[in-house]
């Protein structure tokens, strides 16, 4: 399994997306101690925003006919994108799908990039450094940033890279 496609989603792939939504969560929860809600889901609002907001876009990763993540890209009026979340199944990483549908993402709308990460999570720290020296080569940057509104939290860390128009 090594072939991924990139496509926008829409509100139709909404129930494949909060399916998604709840494996991307799951795998964040041990970084931050997140507990489910009582019905056994996590809070969604971005999956609402991505799939609602005008300055957001979705985008759904599949591999044949399976599904096998998600993009969401924030700030699309402004200067820098931000790619807000990013999930893989665990099946399909370490296959070159992540890298592969992060380029079809980013080609999408070309200019500044910004990904945030946290620390601890080690398998993100590796994966997004290659990702940006793959789009970038040495020209990106990191640093740590409070995450906001929760000071009990250690800082995330963002990259940041340019991708040029083609």
């Amino acid at each position: 399994m090594s072939d991924v496609s990139v496509r926008p989603a829409t509100a139709a792939d909404r129930p494949v997306l909060e399916r998604l939504w709840l494996m991307f969560r799951h795998d964040l929860s041990e970084f931050h101690g997140l507990l489910p809600r009582p019905d056994g889901t996590f809070r969604s609002d971005r999956l609402d925003d991505a799939l609602t907001r005008g300055d957001w876009a979705p985008y759904l990763l599949t591999s044949g006919e399976s599904p096998v993540g998600l993009a969401f890209v924030r700030g699309l009026p402004g200067p820098t994108r931000v790619l807000n979340s990013f999930f893989v199944v665990r099946g399909a990483r370490r296959t070159g799908i992540g890298l592969r549908a992060v380029r079809a993402v980013v080609a999408e709308h070309p200019g500044p990039w910004e990904v945030a990460f946290q620390d601890e999570n080690v398998a993100a720290v590796r994966f997004w450094r290659r990702v940006a020296t793959a789009i970038a080569g040495d020209a990106w940057t990191e640093e740590r940033r409070p995450v906001p509104g929760r000071p009990e939290l250690p800082p995330d860390v963002w990259i940041a890279f340019d991708v040029p128009a083609c």
